[in-house]
Order: structure tokens, then sequence, then C-alpha cells
């Protein structure tokens, strides 16, 4: 049976080339991208819009009304607005937000940065992002985009992921090794 991760991320990925490509010919990737970040947001906030979007069980019409319903309210329109109607009526909701973060990667790699996947047990604070932002760019010598998720369960402490390189400072990590080392000597 095929990885379904790997379908869904091979068809992120073209989607969100597609849009990129768009626009970037438009001169529109700044305006796709606030809107990609105010979408991402309203993902983020909302438990019944992650189910809507993850769920098979809607069809594409509906998808679509919903989809337009939302991005009408959420003043998103443009480039990105027709693209979300596109993935609706395609049936591709699914993997909107890999789309939304292969968007970022190939924005980020375009202005010659590069990303990191930032887990933290609480939001951070604009200070607290640049100065992980500088400490990245000190460590990879490259400007960094930063996408901070936020996932209480690690306790305190960050993981971030640059690449194929992966730093996990987080409490849960901690506690988990010193519970492992406890048993050894026990």
């Amino acid at each position: 049976m095929a990885d379904t991760s790997q379908l869904t991320s091979g068809v992120a990925e073209r989607y969100a080339s597609s849009l990129f490509e768009l626009a970037l010919e438009h001169g529109a990737v700044e305006v796709v991208t606030k809107d990609l970040d105010r979408f991402q947001a309203m993902l983020d906030e909302s438990e019944d819009l992650k189910r809507f979007v993850s769920s098979p069980v809607f069809s594409a019409d509906d998808q679509l009304k919903a989809i337009t319903a939302i991005s009408e309210k959420a003043g998103i329109s443009g480039f990105f607005a027709n693209f979300l109607k596109v993935v609706a009526r395609n049936r591709r909701l699914f993997a909107l937000p890999g789309m939304i973060k292969a968007f970022r990667i190939i924005a980020a790699n375009q202005r010659g940065e590069i990303t990191a996947d930032v887990t933290a047990a609480h939001a951070l604070t604009a200070a607290q992002e640049t100065e992980l932002k500088a400490a990245l760019k000190g460590v990879t010598g490259k400007d960094v985009a930063i996408n901070v998720t936020v996932d209480p369960s690690i306790l305190g402490g960050l993981i971030v992921k640059v690449g194929s390189r992966q730093i996990d400072t987080s409490l849960r990590t901690k506690l988990s090794t010193l519970k492992l080392a406890l048993k050894e000597v026990g």
C-alpha cells in the first residue's frame, strides 16, 4: 500500500509550486503569502475548520461553497482565493496544510532563506522569534524563516528542525532521558 504522507506531500508540492509560479509571474508573492498566513491562522484557531479541511465526507460542491464563503469572510481574494477554489473543486483540501508549508519553503528558497520548523510549548513573542532567527542564522550562515507550531505536550523548551538536522531541547525529551537513566540505575 502506498504511503499516504508521500502522496499528500507530492500533491502539496505540485499545487504549491503552481501557485508560487503564478504569483511570481504576476508579482503577487507577498500578497499571496499574507493571504496564506491569514488562512493558516484561521486553521490554527479553528478545530472545525481543521476537521472540514481534512474530512472526505463533504462533496466538492460543499467544499467549494464553504471555502468561497470562508475566503470572502476573511478578506482573502485574488490568486490565493482562486487557488483555494481550485483545491476545493479538485477535492484536495486535505493537502492544504502541506501546500501552505510547501509554498513557504519555495518562497523562502527564492529569497535565499532556509526554513526552520519550530515546535514550542507556548507561542513565542516577537523578541523571542527575532532572537531565535539570529541564533539560527549564526549556525546556518543564511537568513532563516521560522514556522512556529505550538504543542503544550513538550512542556517547555523548543524542538527546531532545519533541513535534516533537529535540535530537541524540550522538557518532555529531557524528562524521558532522565526516566530512562533512572531505570538503568535501579
